[in-house]
């Protein structure tokens, strides 16, 4: 009796796990799963074997295999499909080939540690194919087969706990959702895409109807690939939060990425992404870098983040080798601090901006007197709302401000000119910015400057002019670097970018961005490096 009978490439579309009514051809009759391939061509499931039958019923291949659970999706001409060795719990891949009709079998994914009873494939955004491997009692994983015509190399992007008692499983390419129906008659569905927190409800006619668990609608956006990650943070959890970028000032190929963990304190990284330095100062939040800073007849290296334990601003010093140190902390008064960024005028020194959750910013100016760092509140203002990012556009003297919930703010530094911060980046623009505004920072070409926003909300990158009338050049996200095993990033929340080429892996410099969830497989939160050239490709920036 033939238990299911999906069309190859209708599967994004189904609605729910229930099959299409499509007519039987007779000669499938005695399968148990059949899949519906170009050219009229099938794959059917027997009980002992896979089988390739043409447009007029002829089998003209065959693998003999005790099988269940049989997925595919299209190729250029032909299929990739997977399914289920129920005598070895192994994955097996069938790469299909309707030119000649032929197809061949391959181990894709080893017994996982625990019994499958579901097995479907997924086309991601990037066009990868995925499979989850869905357990009995909940536990399950999910797999990236590699690239879209074969199987091989494939590997662990995550381990899930998912409703116990399933039964069969789909995907729906369009809405990334994955459906797994259970024993119960009842079904679950669930994000599919990897990247971004794992969600996912029970299904049922209420549900539907009311259009509830549905996913979020999401603009198909250009995707560009990390080219270094940093090791993982020592802990798990919302553990990593932003990075700066300190510039080698003799062999810009040794420069650091500095990174703060909120639980711990500062990281300090080289471009391969190793760590070079962790300094446990506690609880810090946001950190920034300026370089060759004059304080009176002293220049310095400098970076600064918030300590959210004493509510200070913490002042390191950075040696010429990029060896970190602390030097002081300034005491702010605020009850909540959170955010920072540093602005160097023309007329020299360094000025430091911080807020408070509450909105409030501080700005205080740095100076040098008797080998110590000084500091003078020289200003005080409000946002209505919770900030955290700041930057500072030295050369244009602007700051611009993002406030979480309303967008991007910005405002003029120049002494002879006291204005109030413009909104210029509301939420949503043309659906690309979304709640969270996070990191933002500013790339310094040839060619033009742009300011670089995290949109936590749909895990994208807006990219704006940073001079007026700051028109938007689009938006990207960050996926799966497959070749070098680094998975993608998502729910970001600092970012940081520079123009300097730093040697041959970014010879127009880069973004760093916080990733939220690791992937690839599953591990603590770390940081992600992109070679700007890739971002300007994306979105054909000149």
């Amino acid at each position: 009796m033939l238990k299911t009978l999906v069309a190859l490439g209708m599967a994004s579309a189904l609605p729910a796990l229930a099959a299409p009514a499509l007519p039987t051809p007779a000669f499938l009759r005695g399968a148990n799963e059949v899949r519906a391939l170009q050219d009229g061509a099938w794959l059917a499931l027997h009980k002992k074997s896979v089988r390739l039958i043409d447009a007029r019923g002829q089998e003209r291949a065959r693998v003999a295999l005790h099988g269940k659970h049989l997925d595919a999706r299209p190729l250029v001409g032909g299929a990739l499909a997977v399914v289920l060795d129920a005598d070895t719990q192994r994955t097996m891949a069938l790469l299909v080939d309707l030119k000649i009709m032929a197809f061949s079998a391959s181990v894709a994914v080893e017994s996982p540690a625990f019994k499958v009873e579901a097995l479907c494939l997924y086309r991601d955004a990037q066009g990868l194919n995925q499979v989850f491997l869905v357990g009995s009692e909940g536990l399950s994983q999910q797999w990236v087969l590699g690239n879209a015509q074969a199987a091989q190399s494939a590997r662990l992007v995550r381990n899930l706990a998912l409703a116990p008692g399933a039964k069969s499983c789909a995907v729906d390419d369009a809405d990334h959702r994955l459906r797994v129906q259970l024993e119960s008659g009842g079904a679950w569905a669930y994000r599919a895409d990897a990247e971004g927190k794992f969600t996912g409800g029970f299904v049922n006619a209420t549900t539907k109807r009311n259009g509830k668990g549905a996913a979020m609608a999401e603009p198909p956006l250009p995707i560009v690939q990390a080219r270094v990650q940093t090791e993982s943070m020592a802990r798990f959890g919302d553990v990593a939060d932003d990075p700066a970028i300190w510039i080698h000032p003799n062999d810009a190929s040794r420069s650091r990425v500095l990174g703060t963990n909120k639980k711990q304190g500062l990281l300090v990284y080289d471009l391969a992404g190793k760590q070079q330095q962790f300094l446990e100062v506690g609880r810090i939040n946001n950190v920034d870098v300026r370089q060759r800073v004059r304080l009176g007849m002293h220049e310095l290296d400098l970076a600064v983040a918030t300590q959210r334990d004493d509510l200070s601003v913490v002042v390191f010093a950075i040696d010429a080798d990029g060896q970190v140190r602390e030097n002081s902390r300034i005491p702010t008064g605020l009850k909540d601090i959170y955010g920072i960024c540093l602005y160097q005028p023309r007329t020299g020194g360094l000025e430091v901006f911080v807020n408070d959750k509450d909105g409030t910013y501080q700005r205080y100016a740095l100076g040098h007197a008797e080998g110590k760092l000084t500091h003078a509140l020289v200003q005080t203002f409000k946002v209505a709302t919770q900030p955290e990012a700041c930057v500072a556009d030295d050369a244009a003297q602007r700051l611009f401000i993002g406030e979480e919930k309303r967008g991007v703010w910005v405002m003029s530094l120049a002494v002879s000119v006291q204005t109030a911060p413009k909104l210029l980046m509301a939420m949503p623009i043309g659906g690309l910015l979304h709640a969270d505004t996070e990191g933002l920072a500013l790339y310094h070409g040839q060619q033009g400057s742009y300011l670089v926003v995290s949109s936590q909300g749909n895990n994208s990158y807006v990219v704006a002019d940073a001079a007026p009338p700051y028109r938007v050049r689009g938006a990207f996200r960050i996926g799966i670097n497959l070749e070098l095993g680094i998975d993608g990033a998502s729910e970001t929340d600092g970012l940081e970018v520079t123009s300097t080429a730093l040697g041959a892996a970014f010879p127009q410099g880069m973004l760093v961005v916080q990733d939220g969830y690791k992937r690839l497989p599953n591990g603590a939160q770390n940081f992600k490096l992109v070679a700007w050239e890739d971002i300007a490709a994306a979105l054909k920036l000149p």
